[in-house]
C-alpha cells in the first residue's frame, strides 16, 4: 500500500476493479473535468455521490443547468402571470366602469355587495359564475 500526504492528510492506495467501457469513458471526461489523473476523478466522483447520499437537500448535487432551466422556467410563467393579471385588471376595470356610468347604487348596497362577493369567492375558491350572479340578483339563489 502506497500513502501520499496532502493538506495534511494521508490518502490510501486501493485497488479499484471497473470495467473496460467506464473506464474509456472516464478518460474521455477526465480533461472536460479539468482532473490529471483516474484516481482525482474517482475522488471526485466519489465525494459527489457520498454527498449525495447523505444530504437532505439534494439540490446541491443537481446539474447547475438543470437548475437554470427550472429558474428560467419558473421565471417565465411568473411573468406570463403578471402580464395576464395586468390585462384582465385593465378590463375589469373597463367594465366596472362602463356599469357604474349606468347604475345608481349608494354606498351601502355596494359596501354590503363586496362582502357577500368576497364570501362567495372564498366559498367556492374563485370559481364564480354568472349564473349564480343572476339568481342571487333576481332572489332565487342564497
Amino acid at each position: 500500500m502506497e500513502l501520499t500526504e496532502v493538506n495534511n492528510s494521508v490518502k490510501k492506495r486501493t485497488a479499484v476493479w471497473l470495467y473496460p467501457e467506464i473506464i474509456e469513458k472516464m478518460d474521455n471526461l477526465l480533461e472536460r473535468d479539468n482532473c490529471k489523473s483516474r484516481s482525482e476523478f474517482i475522488d471526485k466522483a466519489l465525494n459527489f455521490y457520498m454527498g449525495y447520499l447523505v444530504s437532505e437537500d439534494t439540490t446541491g448535487y443537481l446539474s447547475k443547468i438543470l437548475i437554470s432551466a427550472m429558474q428560467g422556467i419558473l421565471k417565465e410563467t411568473e411573468n406570463r402571470n403578471a402580464n395576464n393579471l395586468f390585462r384582465l385588471s385593465v378590463e375589469m376595470s373597463m367594465m366596472m366602469n362602463i356599469l357604474a356610468a349606468g347604475l345608481e347604487i349608494s354606498d351601502e348596497e355596494l359596501r354590503s355587495l363586496r362582502g357577500r362577493c368576497v364570501q362567495q369567492v372564498k366559498k367556492t375558491r374563485g370559481k364564480v359564475s354568472m349564473e349564480e350572479a343572476i339568481k342571487f340578483q333576481q332572489g332565487i339563489g342564497e
